[in-house]
């Protein structure tokens, strides 16, 4: 037969069909004689091509077959060029999982891209993978991967200004469970033949015509079931068929036009190249593409193509590669598949091989398949040599199209079962469903699939009746019928990267928590018990745990049991592991480095120096390092890093949360060294004369609030005197209260309880200016924030907790009902959100003035009202006076200290140290706020 008569039976019909259905020669005929040609033109290809749907059952066992048939030397496969080393460690994983390229660090590519990731997720109902077993466990056989690297997948977006995004999920699809939908993360998804109408129209225009809700549906209809068991040149045109009709109805888009010509560029290129260096014959070649590039028209096409395409060099950026888990649920939402639709095609991959009797090819070893069964006497595959030349291929488009379609039986005991499975599925998860839904939903799926023109209902049609029959109006349970329908059809299968396959982090993570004696690499949660008193060595075991938990999501290692503080270590800690769910995870951060330790140094310099740190995040960062790596050598550099800030920040929006981590560095520190760091000295000094030049500022500012300047001025108390050691002055602090001048009420209580730990104001003059505020009728309305100042207020001092509780027992006693009940939910809300750790100071010092019986209350006079007794305690100053006489050795040691010379007065003299007393009272209001603060 000569070149270009093979299909011209077919050419005839199909122009004959446009003149009558198009009134005449048009763009019709010319679509449909394209087809034809693109059909003969790959037909006669000397270098055979294969094309393929990915995650196609009916590709996969012709795949198999073809593979058994023709045994190429060479396939040439469609896949990211610089992911072949990793195809070998698919045997030592449990499919499905995904060939992962990995790039944290980019260079040529937009800084906010960073960080890229590619995936090309891999099942065992999978043309490529057929041809990767194949190609891997029969010795001769080489595989090349042809298609762009995964630096190109990248490269031609960037030229296309488009960010980088995987495949849109179909918006009709129910949403898949968010868990096993995100083992491929943000990654964009490569995967071999990617089928699927480009022109919306003709897609909604197939699903109408053919009865189906979406477009998985509609392939498994009218693709799958009809070339499940048909022969290899059937096959082969028809695929060529379909991905020829959805090219030329393509709408045109010019970036993914451009993207998939240059791909089919790049592949016929490096196909050219391997023939020409290793002298291969094409005819036993075989390339193994999506039918869609099968039908390509490039002028690169062939063996005798055209070599005009210059590939691009890679960029700078530095590429990691490894296996994540995938499964089939994450394949659907990353790829726009209806849910349930993989795990549909794996059942149908079962039944295509145990109806075809073909022997799918497995790698060795490979975990979670069963052992092929052994080859059959009467099996004897036809040899290479017997079969035709790609020239003399027959017309099989003609009979496939003209032949009516073939109506499988019902097969009522499959049906029973699935109906009667459902039902036990449904009773399971709380749904009051009975053999009589059974009988229901059997009934109704022979009636949807009639309805639908189909003799035997699928499983889309089973799906409908089970949904209708038994879900009704509400879902007791936490998964609804189409859920149930789907893990009865199969399941959403989760694979798995084997020990071997992992990165050398993962590895060492598993080798560190050996001795918890648990299965990590399986799913689920885990508890892990660590008594290191009795097992000093789980104490590394903790040390890695506690890493994870900062490193990984959070749910990957969770402890119920056990903290970790600066200064503490515990003797017991209990853990919730899951390790086997995030695995991808895991695998991601073995891409950053060889070892926990120094990913997480990595990261806490990265958040050291990154554009958004602050003086908070990096105190943060060095509580970290402190906590979790034993370096000293961090956590100095990290510290002078927040030096740095702190001298350029121009806000005190961090000062709460500066407050809380220096406080707990310097009692770390003060405890556990001999001296303290330079850098916490320094910043401490820094911190004091920062706060000090940004009070005044901060106490006029409407977008500062009270509980930053609260801290503020709890920095400045508290580090009061290991600032003035290091050479501070109190002048700054003194000036800084003289210039702020707030009008916001709460920061004016805030300033007043200030200005009495200064001891410019007494504990009778505040409560003299907040009488005068309840008296005040124009003020009342506003005390309420007077009273949030003073809460606030026991941050920078502490000792005034009594009197809070004194102000908050006066505005309770003397506020009006619509004043206070409005106030309540705003106290209430103050001390969770910003006072959670006063509180309890504030509770126990009530409790240390309130009685503590309820019959007591209603005699109990409060202290700040007990006048009689206020004026008992005066005549106390003389007895006072005469202890000194009595008891004159300290006096004496304090004169000798100061050099002081003199002699004691005459006991009956002893009235005037009590007047010296009476007229400079200042130092001894000093000694008793001085003791009473030593006192708590």
């Amino acid at each position: 037969m000569q070149h270009g008569t093979t299909f011209d039976a077919l050419r005839t019909q199909l122009q004959e069909a446009a003149t009558a259905f198009a009134d005449g020669p048009d763009a019709l005929e010319g679509i449909l004689l394209g087809i034809v040609d693109d059909v003969d033109r790959a037909v006669r290809e000397p270098l055979e091509v294969f094309p393929v749907c990915h995650h196609s059952p009916a590709s996969a066992v012709a795949m198999a077959r073809r593979l058994r048939e023709k045994q190429p030397k060479v396939v040439y496969l469609e896949l990211c060029e610089d992911m072949a080393p990793l195809l070998t460690e698919l045997r030592n994983c449990r499919l499905p999982v995904a060939v992962q390229a990995f790039a944290s660090e980019v260079d040529g590519f937009p800084a906010e891209w960073a960080p890229l990731s590619v995936v090309a997720p891999i099942t065992e109902a999978s043309a490529e993978y057929q041809a990767i077993a194949y190609a891997l466990d029969t010795p001769g056989v080489e595989l090349i991967l042809v298609d762009r690297s995964s630096d190109h997948v990248f490269q031609w977006q960037a030229d296309d200004g488009a960010q980088p995004a995987g495949e849109p999920a179909d918006p009709d699809a129910p949403a898949a469970p968010e868990e096993e939908a995100a083992l491929h993360g943000d990654a964009v998804g490569v995967e071999i033949g990617d089928l699927r109408p480009r022109f919306a129209e003709l897609e909604e225009h197939l699903l109408h015509h053919g009865r189906v809700r979406h477009w998985s549906e509609w392939w498994h209809q009218y693709v799958e079931l009809p070339l499940g068991d048909s022969d290899h040149d059937t096959y082969r045109q028809v695929m060529l068929l379909i991905g020829s009709l959805f090219r030329r109805l393509a709408p045109g888009d010019p970036a993914r036009v451009r993207v998939d010509e240059d791909r089919e560029r790049h592949m016929w290129t490096r196909m050219r190249e391997h023939l020409a260096a290793s002298g291969t014959d094409p005819a036993d070649c075989l390339y193994v593409c999506g039918a869609f590039h099968a039908a390509s028209r490039v002028a690169e096409f062939g063996v005798h193509g055209a070599d005009t395409f210059e590939i691009s060099p890679p960029s700078a950026s530095t590429w990691q590669y490894g296996l994540i888990p995938s499964s089939h649920a994450a394949i659907e939402a990353q790829f726009g598949l209806a849910a349930g639709s993989v795990s549909i095609t794996a059942t149908q991959w079962a039944k295509n091989l145990k109806r075809t009797r073909i022997r799918p090819f497995r790698l060795a070893g490979q975990a979670g398949t069963k052992k092929a069964a052994k080859p059959r006497k009467a099996a004897a595959p036809a040899l290479a040599a017997q079969e035709p030349a790609p020239d003399t291929a027959t017309d099989m488009l003609s009979g496939f199209l003209r032949r009516p379609p073939v109506l499988d039986r019902l097969d009522e005991a499959e049906l029973l079962g699935w109906s009667v499975e459902i039902v036990r599925a449904a009773r399971r998860n709380g749904y009051l469903a009975s053999t009589a839904d059974a009988i229901a939903v059997f009934e109704t799926s022979i009636l949807l699939a009639g309805m639908r023109d189909r003799a035997k209902p699928t499983p889309y049609d089973f799906q409908d009746a089970a949904i209708t029959c038994i879900e009704k109006d509400t879902v007791p349970g936490r998964r609804d019928v189409r859920r149930l329908v789907e893990i009865m059809m199969g399941g959403d299968r989760i694979g798995q990267v084997g020990y071997d396959a992992l990165p050398p982090l993962a590895r060492d993570v598993h080798d560190r928590l050996a001795p918890l004696g648990l299965r990590l690499q399986q799913r689920g949660v885990q508890r892990a018990l660590l008594d290191m008193a009795s097992r000093p060595e789980l104490e590394k075991c903790s040390d890695v745990l506690w890493m994870l938990r900062h490193l990984m999501p959070q749910g990957t290692a969770r402890p119920i049991m056990g903290e970790r503080r600066l200064g503490e270590r515990p003797i017991q800690e209990s853990w919730d592991l899951a390790l086997g769910t995030h695995q991808r995870a895991l695998i991601e951060l073995g891409y950053e480095g060889v070892s926990i330790e120094q990913v997480l140094e990595q990261r806490l310099r990265r958040t050291a120096y990154g554009p958004q740190a602050t003086t908070a995040t990096v105190l943060q960062a060095v509580e970290d390092a402190t906590l979790y790596l034993p370096s000293r050598r961090l956590a100095d550099e990290l510290g002078t890093r927040a030096l740095e800030i702190l001298a350029t920040e121009r806000s005190v929006d961090g000062a709460p949360e500066v407050l809380r981590r220096v406080r707990r560095l310097l009692g770390y520190y003060r405890t556990s060294e001999p001296v303290l760091p330079a850098w916490i000295e320094s910043f401490v000094k820094t911190g004091y004369a920062h706060y000090c030049t940004l009070l005044p500022t901060a106490c006029t500012d409407e977008d500062a609030t009270v509980r930053q300047v609260a801290a503020m001025l709890g920095f400045l108390f508290s580090m009061e005197g290991l600032a003035l050691s290091l050479g501070c002055d109190r002048t700054q602090l003194e000036l800084a209260f003289a210039q702020s001048h707030p009008q916001e009420p709460a920061k004016v209580a805030l300033l007043w309880a200030a200005r009495v730990h200064l001891g410019q104001l007494s504990r009778t003059e505040l409560r003299a200016r907040c009488d005068e505020l309840l008296d005040n009728p124009l003020v009342v309305p506003a005390y309420p924030r007077y009273l949030s100042g003073f809460l606030h207020a026991l941050e920078p001092v502490p000792q005034l907790a009594d009197f809070v509780v004194e102000t908050v027992s006066n505005a309770f006693a003397r506020l009006p009902d619509p004043v206070l009940l409005p106030w309540l939910p705003t106290l209430i809300t103050t001390l969770r959100s910003g006072g959670a750790e006063l509180a309890p100071l504030l509770i126990r010092e009530a409790g240390r003035i309130f009685p503590g019986r309820l019959a007591a209350l209603d005699t109990w006079v409060p202290p700040w009202l007990d006048q009689p007794a206020a004026a008992a305690a005066a005549p106390a100053r003389g007895r006072a006076a005469a202890l000194l006489t009595d008891h004159p050795e300290t006096c004496d040691a304090v004169a000798a200290l100061l050099g002081c010379e003199g002699t004691w007065t005459a006991p009956d003299q002893g009235r005037a140290g009590a007047a010296l007393i009476t007229r400079h009272p200042d130092t001894a209001r000093a000694l008793e706020v001085l003791l009473a603060a030593r006192q708590r």
